[in-house]
């Protein structure tokens, strides 16, 4: 039995501690290495403290467990940051029944892991220190506080206290506080003469106070800000404890000792340490070097060394600049980088420092790289914008992270700059080139056979063993008929692009000097994203070629290794002719989420895919365009004049030829009087044998007493061997259902009568009508275009399957001579606007 358990023993406290420990959820036996800490620490601790510091322990040890100290209010907000795994978060510290004394030893013996290596992961920290530099803290004129912003970072910093998690904030704004109140206390003192004077001294007075009080200013403004600290975070249930130091504290090994020791004890009692420098005696920083750590000079320094001393997780360094540029912010051509490693920071030019605080960008870097090299994350970023540390928590391009991972410069950006050139560079080409670049990809499809297929197993196995079946192992899967199949779509492509770029649409005489003409040319860069059909990529990228467009491509995990070989194949094609990098495909949803903000690159999204990976994107997409369809809803409908052979036979490929495609019919809509005829059940046999579930409409299970079940809704997607059949009585009520449950993608009338056939493609509003064939012709390659980007539903630019066409914009070429806009308004010139043949 451990001293501690002894010293509990029998103790009020402890048998609620047991209570709640028997039963919690996580588990009830304290790890090994945390019975060792216990020990060792309290063994160390009892022996080598004099009387009252023993006496002080043993009274630690009997308070309540930290979880029971306070209850910790959690506003709907916080939820974001409290889904942390219970067995890592019993590791860290924060377990329920674990009482304050073992709390402290967990925090002050925690082994240092890794740092990070990506956005995704910060979610995970446990430990968080925030720094507020000046420039955040303090309003825009410097003189006080800026509030509201205070107000809504310290609601960002409860919610993650109250998650579970441990914050520590550093913080500056003393000294811009005592200015403002100093100011005002100066004026208030002035004598009744002095306010009757002809002479104004406000503004002198002001002067003195900003300008050669720093050290009172301090002295007042700290006491203020704490007092405005605790009343800010007691609206969410939380203490805070103001932690005074000067950069002695750190030198002297007693004081910096007790100094962590006091934060650690803080944090074990759920207390927010609120570290702040004295600078009412702190004297001017000096430059002076100590072997191994990092010299306190500023709150960007003393972050980094609070960090790594207190084993955090994550520092967020606040200022009023976005992050790390490659050079200074204002230079032309400056690059934000959202990754960086301080290793390259001989790569960086630095700029001239902030107008507030004592800190610059060049002693941020290295308070960074400090922190990261002892295992804790850092994120510079602008503690101006709202939601900042929200934003950072949830994973989401916020500011420069420092990560031990080798990144240089924003890839994303430079992959859709590389786009946007490599695209103005395959316009230059003639049309026969880009011909040829499609060519020799797509034989390069069949001669790099084998290599393919190999990929495409490591995929095809990772799959199996996550257990996918059906539909979408289909969709994974490649053979050598599907490569056959790519290769003559791809040649079609190539055949049919001769004319695409650069074809005279329009052509009109404006006047006798005056002629313009209208030209094909390309969109520019287009962002296409596909789940996990790898024969996607040649496809897309033969139409983005033969369009003279660039491209960013983002596949689906389950296709990564496909993806990668036929991307390499992609690359070489394009290589031969100097355009490798017109197209490009990225990995990470990081990645993804950062190319959805660069509409000053990226032209149109076209997404493939699942209706809910469609929505996502529409609603992520704030400016940038997106061309896609969220539902494939089609219809078929069984006329009473259709032909019997035919119906089955259409309806059974519209359904099961490729359920899980966007054009598989989804609900067969049967005109009333093939109920009776035999028809109906015919029909309803056929599909039964296909193995397709049926699904009966409000009308049809009127009329069967023993039917199919009842769908749950008319409008559904099945995308797979399922599907709604609905009685109706007439071709119009057909149209008036597929109007109000369809999504105008694809919907087809079987019938022998061709005027009824004519008004039902002429009133059905959808992408694509059809007259008795199946709906599984609404395919790029089915209706002659070689392949397609994707199918549209909207209804500005493409619509239906979108093939080259669909890619392409317009400009307008006017050539003159001499001509000016007067002369035609004083008549001097007449306008002719006359249409001229296109050659």
């Amino acid at each position: 039995m451990t001293k501690l358990s002894k010293m509990l023993q029998g103790n009020k406290i402890n048998k609620i501690v047991n209570v709640v420990r028997n039963n919690s959820k996580v588990s009830k036996e304290q790890p090994s290495w945390m019975k060792q800490s216990e020990e060792i620490a309290l063994e160390k601790n009892l022996a080598n403290t004099p009387p009252s510091s023993a006496k002080t322990q043993r009274i630690l040890n009997n308070l309540p467990p930290k979880n029971m100290i306070q209850k910790r209010f959690i506003s709907t907000s916080s939820r974001l940051y409290s889904s942390g795994n219970p067995s890592t978060m019993q590791q860290r510290g924060l377990n329920k029944g674990v009482s304050l004394s073992s709390s402290l030893v967990q925090h002050s013996s925690l082994d240092r892991r890794s740092a990070f290596l990506t956005r995704n992961e910060l979610k995970n920290a446990k430990r968080v220190v925030i720094k507020l530099g000046s420039a955040v803290v303090t309003r825009a004129d410097g003189q006080g506080l800026a509030l509201g912003r205070l107000a809504a970072i310290i609601e960002q910093v409860a919610e993650i206290q109250n998650s579970g998690a441990d914050c520590i904030m550093v913080t500056s704004g003393a000294v811009a506080f005592g200015k403002q109140r100093l100011s005002q206390e100066l004026l208030m003192s002035m004598s009744m003469r002095e306010t009757l004077s002809s002479m104004d001294r406000t503004s002198e007075l002001k002067n003195i106070a900003q300008n050669d009080l720093k050290r009172p200013n301090a002295a007042v403004g700290q006491s203020g800000l704490m007092a405005l600290y605790g009343a800010m975070f007691r609206n969410y249930g939380i203490l805070v404890g103001q932690v005074l130091v000067t950069r002695q504290d750190f030198i002297n090994d007693d004081t910096r000792e007790q100094l962590f020791n006091t934060i650690r004890e803080l944090m074990a009692l759920n207390i927010i340490p609120i570290i702040n420098t004295n600078d009412a005696v702190s004297p001017p920083p000096q430059e002076t070097s100590m072997q191994g750590t990092l010299n306190i000079t500023d709150n960007d320094s003393l972050a980094s060394r609070v960090a790594v001393d207190i084993n955090a997780d994550l520092a967020i360094l606040m200022s009023d600049v976005d992050g790390i540029y490659d050079r200074p912010p204002k230079a032309d051509g400056a690059q934000l980088l959202h990754y960086f490693n301080h290793k390259n920071i001989d790569d960086i030019q630095f700029g001239e420092k902030s107008n507030y605080g004592t800190g610059g960008m060049e002693s941020k870097v290295k308070s960074a790289g400090f922190a990261l090299d002892h295992g804790c994350n850092v994120i510079i970023c602008n503690g101006l914008k709202n939601n900042t540390i929200r934003n950072i928590m949830a994973g989401e391009t916020i500011g420069t992270m420092f990560s031990p991972l080798e990144i240089k410069g924003t890839s994303v950006e430079v992959l859709a700059k590389n786009a946007r050139s490599g695209s103005r560079k395959l316009s230059s080409l003639a049309p026969e080139d880009r011909a040829e670049i499609i060519r020799h990809l797509a034989t390069s499809l069949l001669s790099n056979e084998f290599e393919i297929m190999e990929a495409n197993k490591k995929d095809l196995d990772a799959a199996k063993a996550r257990g996918v079946t059906g539909p979408m192992f289909d969709r994974l899967a490649l053979s050598r008929a599907k490569l056959e199949s790519l290769c003559t779509g791809l040649m079609q492509i190539a055949d049919s692009s001769y004319d695409n770029v650069g074809k005279v649409v329009r052509r009109t005489k404006i006047s006798d000097t005056l002629e313009v003409v209208q030209k094909t040319v390309p969109i520019g860069v287009l962002m296409v994203i596909f789940e996990s059909r790898p024969d996607a990529l040649p496809q897309v990228a033969s139409l983005a070629i033969a369009s003279a467009n660039g491209l960013l491509m983002k596949g689906g995990k389950e296709a990564i290794n496909s993806n990668k070989i036929l991307m390499r194949i992609v690359n070489e094609a394009l290589g031969r002719y100097g355009c490798s990098d017109a197209i490009s495909l990225v990995s990470g949803r990081d990645e993804v989420a950062d190319l959805l903000k660069l509409d000053q690159y990226i032209d149109l999204i076209i997404p493939r895919g699942s209706n809910e990976m469609v929505r996502q994107i529409k609603e992520r997409s704030k400016s940038i365009p997106v061309l896609g369809h969220a539902d494939g809803i089609c219809h078929t409908y069984l006329d009473e004049f259709c032909d019997v052979d035919k119906a089955l036979k259409i309806v059974v490929d519209a359904k099961t030829d490729y359920p899980a495609a966007c054009n598989a019919m989804e609900t067969l809509l049967v005109h009333e009087s093939l109920l009776t005829n035999g028809v109906f059940h015919l029909v309803c046999d056929d599909l039964k044998k296909a193995k397709v579930d049926i699904f009966s409409g409000p009308r049809l299970s009127e009329h069967l007493t023993f039917g199919p079940p009842k769908a749950e809704k008319m409008s559904f997607e099945y995308g797979a061997l399922a599907c709604t059949i609905e009685i109706v009585s007439n071709m119009e009520e057909a149209i008036d259902h597929i109007h109000k449950y369809g999504s105008g993608h694809t919907d087809v009338i079987v019938t022998e009568d061709k005027d009824i056939a004519e008004e039902f493609i002429a009133s059905v509003d959808s992408a694509c009508v059809f007259h008795n064939t199946s709906s599984r012709f609404a395919d790029g390659f089915r209706l002659g275009l070689g392949a397609e980007v994707g199918i549209s539903t909207g209804r500005i630019h493409a619509r239906g399957p979108v093939g080259v066409e669909g890619l392409l914009t317009t400009k307008w070429e006017l050539r003159g001579d001499n001509d000016t806009a007067a002369e035609y308004a004083r008549g001097e010139k007449q306008f002719v606007h006359k249409q001229l043949p296109l050659d």
